[in-house]
């Protein structure tokens, strides 16, 4: 029992990177068109509590995610107090306009398997990555790096299994156009953790010149279940939102990312450090609760940290 204790310890890292993406993955779900400034108020908020990389809008067609059209005045908004703020761009068009607005980075979308990436951007993968290229030119004249999120890694919901050969060919291709970072996402909440592992494992071999980071939903309960296990096996970056809003737009059944304070709070107890001021980060979902006028799924906000104790009840 100590040895396995021992192997258990020696398989966490000692600080874990929460990239925050509830200002578009959560955000682009919400039916009721948000306030610019209110936008950009909760994105200063999670700043002011430590978050140090965000995904703060996208650059895509307005009819397509009506909630993102302020992109450009969100991005020119904010104050950035040390924080890269980076956008969602599905191509050359939004690339431009993300740069344009001032980006500090271009997320790049693809999807690994072939119906999931025409119901989301309405191209073939092939079609979606020859058109890479002259983005990544773009943000190279403008001095910005680029990152790639590949969806549906762990499954599609059209499809069912993506082999993880496809992936990989998704990923070696964006790394080969100069790509800094990989994002592997399971964008519908169909991974379990024993996938996980094979993915991490092969990813982090195959990809050992850059970073990785993965990206989980908790459509069905698995969310913490399956960051753990990328943890255990290599992976130290990890997107959440908060409130665990999020979603995707064009794939059925899709629900919320895994929440931001709820992976802070597991992560801060197992002693895994983030950077991140958990009662400052409960505050500022507290507070977007009542400016949205809406209740989160996330946990903790609910039932308090594992800390705060209460009264022992008289007898």
């Amino acid at each position: 029992m100590e040895a396995t204790l021992l192997t258990w310890e020696t398989m966490l890292p000692k600080w874990v990177e929460i990239i925050e993406v509830g200002p578009r993955d959560g955000f682009q779900i919400l039916p009721d068109f948000i306030d610019t400034a209110d936008k950009i108020r909760v994105i200063e908020s999670l700043i002011q509590a430590g978050i140090r990389r965000m995904e703060v809008t996208s650059f895509v067609h307005p009819k397509a995610v009506p909630q993102m059209r302020d992109a450009a005045e969100v991005v020119r908004g904010i104050k950035r107090n040390g924080c890269q703020c980076f956008a969602m761009t599905p191509n050359l068009k939004g690339a431009e306009r993300a740069i344009e607005a001032g980006a500090d980075m271009l997320n790049l979308i693809v999807s690994a398997s072939e119906s999931h990436n025409r119901s989301n951007v309405r191209m073939s993968v092939d079609e979606s990555l020859a058109g890479f290229p002259a983005a990544l030119e773009l943000a190279k004249q403008a001095g910005i790096s680029v990152r790639a999120s590949i969806a549906t890694v762990f499954g599609c919901p059209f499809e069912g299994d993506v082999p993880i050969e496809r992936v990989l060919y998704v990923g070696r291709r964006l790394v080969e156009m100069g790509c800094v970072e990989l994002n592997l996402c399971d964008t519908t909440g169909m991974a379990n953790p024993r996938q996980v592992t094979r993915v991490a494992r092969r990813a982090l071999q195959e990809f050992d010149s850059i970073g990785i980071a993965m990206h989980f939903h908790d459509t069905r309960g698995a969310g913490a279940a399956n960051l753990l296990a990328a943890v255990q096996n290599g992976v130290i970056s990890f997107e959440a939102s908060f409130g665990g809003l999020g979603g995707c737009p064009f794939a059925p059944g899709a629900t919320g990312n895994v929440c931001t304070e709820d992976m802070v709070h597991m992560l801060h107890e197992m002693g895994i450090d983030t950077g991140i001021d958990l009662p400052a980060l409960l505050a500022t979902v507290h507070e977007a609760e009542r400016v949205f006028g809406m209740t989160f799924p996330g946990q903790v906000i609910k039932a308090g940290c594992c800390c705060d104790l209460h009264p022992s009840p008289t007898e």
